[in-house]
């Protein structure tokens, strides 16, 4: 069935990519992206993230004061390009 979605530029431009490298269709990449996405999606318990989401405060801030250690720290590499 024909279907109309719009992707960010950047974002094609990397499945094309990686379809390319895969030799297969931009089509198939993503149809085979979406299966994969679906099929792993039900591994997650019920209610797995909503118990994630509730955590104490100072839960929380100790996360988010790991995350910016960690953040600046990097050095040896940027981030992906995607």
């Amino acid at each position: 069935m024909p279907t109309t979605v719009h992707i960010p530029k950047p974002l094609l431009e990397a499945v094309d990519r990686k379809a390319r490298a895969l030799r297969i269709s931009r089509n198939r990449f993503v149809v085979r992206a979406i299966e994969r996405e679906l099929n792993h999606a039900s591994e997650w318990s019920p209610g797995f993230f909503d118990r994630l989401a509730a955590v104490e405060e100072k839960t929380a801030d100790s996360v988010d004061k790991m995350l910016a250690a960690v953040h600046d720290a990097r050095r040896s590499k940027e981030p992906m390009k995607l």
